[in-house]
């Protein structure tokens, strides 16, 4: 963390409003004309449970969450469990936790802020000593009290961010105007009436702390997004027009932001009741001749395994959205991690093919959604974007003119109807929809009800016209054809103007760090720093996750002396992809792993890389675990 930058940490219990409000915190930091980044923590429950926001602010790029935060609004939970029987309730004193369990992450000289109203710091067991070792400055407040003034103890976050305005000397002017963009009438007077009271209490105390709000600008217009918003508007944008799905967390939010959008395009969401239905669904449209998605999260895509092949096998453009969380099973339904990969790539049915995508940031996100439908259609192929909790959620400051690009609604490899005249045919009419010869594996495509494209489409093994065939010939024809499709993928994106695969760092350097997805930026932060500090260090973010970057890993690789791979799982999965396709780097390649439901901080990695690389004697400090080389 530098000296030039905010990390405010919103918490509260879920049902209060944290999120919201620190969202709209958030868009005022960005509109003065800071670069944002936020990281968002809840439990798997409706309401009640300690959940926190935290945000980051600089008058730089910021691509990461920071090494803990330096200033706390804490306004406890008003939803928690047994608030009174802190002593008997199996889950402790949850009315406190909002104060309690952000302490540790609290940095040196940092500042609390806490509702008077509702926590109580002297029922909170040495309390006053860490204040006093960590020269933390605390300001209690009334924040419910002055918001049940005004009828509404929810006012209560409101004056929060009035009392975090006073104490970093940030004008109250913008929160007035992101109020005024959602509320009117005695809703607004009464919330402008807290705001400017609580700014007005605070801004007369004596303040003990140097925590200022950084000052900045922008060159250009700034939008505020997550992972979910830009792969669903890089799906609109793409020519999408249907989606099925059934709720499940974190996929939900693409899902919704889809519903939301559809019908202004003249779109179709469904809703259906599990997620066979809905790959299913969105299979029957693709057939249709609709660019169609669905997905769902581990669980649930465990559930889509039976229709992804058979979009495979009967070639069906199809885009399915994985956004990871940690498992097995319910897992931990909002907390990121990276396990499901080897499940994503492998998953179905026989020697099925799929194309797999992980953007590492939102910018990414949204054009690798785009590439996912152009490949799908291109090549008549399932094509699955992977994200995780984090990166669904985390919101990121970036330019609108990022998202100015012309729509494609094109379906790809379909015939025209004069075409089809021109195309093989079977005697006796059919089309011949599933040739073998294809050089690249894609076959004419025909949508129903254009004339003379006729074909079957089977789950089963089929001729050229969809019959159903055993004969081995017919079968080493058909999946030789198919597998090609992947070659003539890897050449497609290898040729591309814009590589996914995102090197950052000096060329030269002597060490590197590989990762892929959510981790991206973090790693460039810590990059950064290494480097700051002496060490010679860059990284390789690998987003074609398949068909593998052979090409643009081998290059890496070769360039560096060892090679630290992390990620968010205790199995290293991306590592053994890595060895699997590119076997000879095994004696490089080491891992920095972590998965107790948190994403890697800049300073875990920093620390992970001067263990292992440089030959460091000390365990990791932090909840991290590596993983020697091979042969190590």
């Amino acid at each position: 963390m530098t000296e030039h930058e905010l990390i405010w940490r919103i918490a509260g219990g879920s049902g209060d409003g944290i999120d919201s409000t620190s969202q709209n915190f958030t868009k005022a930091l960005m509109r003065t004309g800071l670069d944002v980044f936020t990281h968002r923590h809840y439990p798997s429950r409706i309401r009640g449970g300690h959940t926190y926001v935290e945000v980051r602010a600089a008058d730089h790029a910021v691509k990461s969450r920071g090494d803990g935060y330096n200033f706390l609004l804490a306004l406890g939970d008003s939803f928690a469990r047994n608030p009174q029987e802190s002593g008997e309730a199996y889950y402790g004193n949850e009315e406190v936790k909002p104060l309690t369990e952000n302490l540790d992450e609290l940095r040196e000289g940092g500042v609390i802020v806490y509702d008077k109203g509702l926590l109580d710091t002297d029922e909170i067991d040495e309390f006053d000593e860490r204040v006093a070792e960590n020269d933390w400055h605390v300001y209690p407040l009334d924040l419910r009290g002055l918001a049940r003034e005004h009828g509404r103890e929810i006012m209560r976050n409101t004056a929060g961010v009035a009392a975090t305005a006073a104490l970093i000397g940030m004008s109250t002017d913008i929160f007035e105007e992101l109020m005024g963009e959602s509320m009117s009438g005695e809703m607004f007077d009464t919330n402008v009436e807290v705001l400017e009271q609580a700014y007005e209490q605070v801004d007369d105390m004596e303040f003990t702390h140097d925590i200022e709000v950084p000052t900045g600008s922008h060159d250009e217009e700034q939008v505020l997004l997550n992972g979910s918003h830009a792969v669903a508007y890089g799906a609109l944008d793409e020519g999408c027009r249907f989606i099925a799905g059934y709720p499940m967390t974190p996929w939900t939010d693409v899902f919704t932001i889809m519903t939301q959008h559809l019908p202004a395009v003249g779109g179709i969401s469904e809703q259906v009741e599990d997620e066979i239905a809905a790959a299913s669904l969105a299979i029957g449209a693709s057939h249709a001749g609709v660019k169609a998605m669905s997905g769902s999260s581990g669980g649930g895509f465990a559930l889509m395994s039976e229709p992804l092949g058979l979009a495979e096998m009967t070639e069906t453009p199809l885009v399915l959205v994985e956004a990871m969380r940690a498992g097995p099973s319910t897992g931990m339904p909002t907390k990121p991690e990276q396990a499901d990969l080897e499940h994503i790539l492998y998953t179905s049915q026989g020697d099925s093919n799929r194309v797999v995508f992980a953007p590492g940031t939102v910018r990414e996100a949204y054009e690798q959604s785009r590439e996912a439908f152009r490949v799908a259609y291109e090549y008549q192929i399932p094509t699955v974007i992977v994200i995780d909790q984090k990166l669904s959620g985390e919101l990121a400051s970036l330019p609108a003119s990022h998202f100015d690009r012309e729509p494609n609604a094109d379906l790809g490899s379909v015939l025209t109807e004069e075409e089809i005249q021109e195309a093989a045919h079977h005697a006796s009419g059919t089309f011949n929809r599933f040739q073998h010869d294809s050089e690249n594996g894609v076959s004419p495509r025909t949508i129903p009800g254009q004339k003379d494209g006729r074909f079957l489409a089977s789950g089963n093994e089929h001729t050229p016209q969809g019959h159903i065939e055993e004969d081995p010939d017919n079968r080493v024809a058909q999946v030789d054809r198919r597998t090609r499709k992947l070659d003539a993928i890897r050449e497609d994106l290898d040729e591309s103007d814009r590589s996914n695969q995102t090197p950052y760092g000096p060329e030269e350097a002597d060490d590197g760090i590989l990762v892929w997805g959510s981790q991206q930026g973090t790693v460039e932060e810590a990059v950064d720093r290494l480097n700051d500090q002496g060490y010679s260090v860059k990284a390789l973010g690998v987003s074609d996750l398949m068909p593998y970057p052979k090409a643009d890993v081998t290059e890496f690789l070769e360039s560096v002396d060892d090679c630290l791979v992390v990620e968010m799982n205790i199995t290293a999965q991306f590592r053994g992809l890595t060895q699997k396709e590119l076997g000879r780097f095994g004696e490089k390649l080491s891992s920095l792993l972590k998965y107790n439901g948190n994403p890697f901080e800049p300073a875990e990695i920093v620390e992970g890389f001067e263990i292992q690389v440089n030959g460091g004697d000390e365990p990791p400090t932090a909840q991290t675990r590596i993983e020697p080389a091979a042969g190590d």
